[in-house]
C-alpha cells in the first residue's frame, strides 16, 4: 500500500468535533468580522434603547403629553423587545441565525428611520413598538457570534462583543448632546437609524452558525463553512471527519454538562422549544436565568431613567435645590454614567475567566447594591451622579456576564430560544422600570423607588448562586437529553 494511500485511510479514520475544529482553527481574521458585524447589531440595539432617554422629555414639551403618554413611549418600546425576543429565538433555533439576522435588520431598520416623520403621538408609539420588535433580536447576534468562538477565552471575547453596546451608548448621548439643542428629535431619531441600515446592507457577507448547521444533521454544509474560516484564518482543520456533539445530559451529582452519544431530541417548532426550556433537566436553569435577566434590565435601564429624571430637575419634592434644571445637564449627566460601562466592561473582561461566571455576577450585584442606596434620601447632584456612576459600572458588568453565561449554558438546539425568552423576560422589566424610576420619583416616592431597585438586584445576587453549572472553559454542547 502506497504510503499516500495509507496516509489517506488514517485520517478517514480520525473523526474530530466542532469545538476541536475550532480550537485548531484559532480567532483569527474570520471571527474579528463576525465580531464586527455581531457588535453593530449590539450598537443598534444600545442605540435605540438609549434614544428613550431624550425624545420622551422632549416629545412631551412639543406635543403637550401627560407624564403616563411620556412613559409609555418608552414602554411600548420593551413591548415590542418582549414579542421579538421570543419570536426571533425561536425562529433563529428552526430556521436558522442567518434567516434571524436578516429579519431582524429590516424590521429595525425600516421602523427605526419611519418613526423620525411621525405626524402625531399614535403613530410614533406604534412605529417605536415595530423597533423594539427588531431590537428583541439582539439576543440572535450574541449566540450566532459565540458559535464561532473556540472555548478557550470565549469568556472574554463574548465580554469584547459587549462593548460594541457600550460604544453605541456612548455615541448615541454625544450625538444626542450635537443635535438635540439645534435640530430638535426627528433628526436624532433619523441619523440614529444610521446602524441599522449598516446592518441591512452589510448581512450580504454573513455566513450560517456551523454550530447550528451541525445540530441540524448538515455535516457537509458546515464543514464548507469551517473550511472557509480556515482559509481566511490561514489554518488547517484537523485531519479526519467532522462529527457533532449529539446529547447532553445534566450530571445533578457533580453539576456538569457532558456529552452523550445516543438518542437526539430535535425540535422544529417553537412550542417544542419553549416546552424544551421547562423539562426537567433545563427547568431550574431557565426560572433562575429568568430572574436574573428580569434584575439586571429592571437595574440597568432603571438607572439611565433615573439619571435623566434627576438631571432635568423632575424631583421637586424638596425645598432644597439638588438638581440642575437643564436640558445641558441631562445630555451631560447621561453621557458620564454612560463612560461608566467601559471599566465595567474592563472589569468584567478580567474576571470572566479568573473568577468565573457565577461568583463575578453575585459580587458585582452587592457592589452595585452598595452604590445605588445612598439615593434613598435626596443627594447632590454631583453625589447623585457619582453614585449613579458607580452603579452602572457593577450593573453593565452583571448584565455583560449574564449575557456570556446564558448562551454557554443552554444547548444549540435551544440556545437562542431560550436566552430571546429570558431576553423577554428582562424587556418586562424594562416596561416595570419607567413606572419606578420616572412615576414614584415624580410622585415624591424617591426612597420606594430606590429600595424596590435594591431588593429586585439582591434576588438576582441570590438566584445567580443557585445556578448549578459554572461554564468557564466548558465546550457548548448541541442538545439535550430525554
Amino acid at each position: 500500500m502506497a504510503p499516500q494511500q495509507q496516509q489517506v485511510e488514517e485520517e478517514d479514520e480520525h473523526v474530530y468535533t466542532l469545538d476541536e475544529a475550532l480550537t485548531a482553527l484559532g480567532f483569527g481574521k474570520f471571527q474579528y468580522l463576525v465580531l464586527c458585524y455581531a457588535g453593530l447589531g449590539s450598537m443598534v440595539d444600545a442605540v435605540e434603547v438609549m434614544i428613550l432617554s431624550f425624545i420622551g422629555p422632549a416629545v412631551k414639551s412639543q406635543w403637550g403629553l401627560s407624564s403616563t403618554q411620556e412613559t409609555l413611549i418608552t414602554t411600548v418600546v420593551f413591548a415590542g423587545m418582549l414579542i421579538g425576543a421570543y419570536f426571533w429565538g425561536i425562529l433563529a433555533d428552526n430556521y436558522g441565525r442567518r434567516k434571524s439576522l436578516l429579519i431582524v435588520a429590516v424590521v429595525t431598520t425600516v421602523s427605526a428611520f419611519l418613526s423620525s416623520f411621525s405626524p402625531n403621538y399614535i403613530s410614533l408609539l406604534i412605529l417605536r413598538m415595530l423597533v423594539g420588535t427588531g431590537l428583541g433580536g439582539g439576543p440572535v447576534y450574541g449566540s450566532w457570534f459565540l458559535e464561532f468562538v473556540p472555548s478557550r477565552n470565549r469568556g472574554m471575547w463574548m465580554v469584547i462583543y459587549s462593548t460594541f453596546w457600550t460604544v453605541g451608548t456612548i455615541l448615541e448621548a454625544l450625538l444626542a448632546m450635537i443635535i438635540m439643542p439645534r435640530l430638535g428629535w426627528r433628526w436624532l431619531l433619523a441619523l440614529s437609524s444610521i446602524p441599522s441600515f449598516a446592518a441591512f446592507l452589510l448581512y450580504i457577507f454573513t455566513v450560517e452558525s456551523p454550530r447550528y448547521l451541525c445540530a441540524e444533521g448538515r455535516i457537509t454544509d458546515a464543514h464548507d463553512i469551517l473550511r472557509k474560516i480556515a482559509v481566511v484564518n490561514q489554518t488547517k482543520l484537523p485531519p479526519g471527519m467532522l462529527v457533532s456533539d449529539q446529547v447532553i445530559e445534566l450530571d445533578e451529582e457533580q453539576k456538569l454538562l457532558r456529552p452523550r452519544a445516543n438518542k437526539i431530541f430535535n425540535f422544529k417548532t417553537g412550542l417544542s422549544s419553549s416546552l424544551m426550556l421547562l423539562s426537567p433537566q433545563l427547568l431550574r436553569i431557565t426560572l433562575l436565568m429568568w430572574v436574573v435577566y428580569f434584575g439586571n434590565s429592571f437595574a440597568y435601564y432603571g438607572i439611565i431613567l433615573l439619571t435623566s429624571q434627576f438631571s432635568a430637575g423632575e424631583n421637586r419634592c424638596f425645598s432644597v435645590a439638588l438638581h440642575v434644571k437643564n436640558d445641558t445637564s441631562l445630555y451631560t449627566d447621561v453621557f458620564i454614567t454612560s463612560l461608566a460601562e467601559l471599566p465595567g466592561l474592563l472589569i468584567s473582561a478580567v474576571v470572566v475567566e479568573k473568577v468565573g461566571r457565577k461568583y463575578s455576577m453575585a459580587l458585582m450585584y452587592i457592589l452595585g447594591s452598595l452604590f445605588l442606596f445612598p439615593l434613598v434620601v435626596p443627594q447632590n447632584e454631583a453625589l447623585t451622579t457619582a453614585l449613579l456612576f458607580g452603579a452602572r459600572i457593577w450593573f453593565i458588568g452583571t448584565f455583560t456576564l449574564a449575557g456570556v453565561y446564558c448562551p454557554e449554558i443552554y444547548p444549540t438546539s435551544v440556545r437562542s430560544t431560550g436566552c430571546g425568552v429570558a431576553s423577554a423576560v428582562g424587556r418586562i422589566a424594562g416596561m416595570v422600570s419607567p413606572i419606578v424610576a420616572v412615576q414614584l420619583v415624580r410622585g415624591c416616592h424617591q426612597m420606594a423607588a430606590i429600595i424596590l431597585f435594591e431588593v429586585v438586584v439582591i434576588l438576582s445576587a441570590i438566584s445567580v448562586l443557585l445556578f448549578p453549572v459554572e461554564t468557564k472553559g466548558r465546550e457548548l454542547v448541541d442538545h439535550v437529553s430525554v
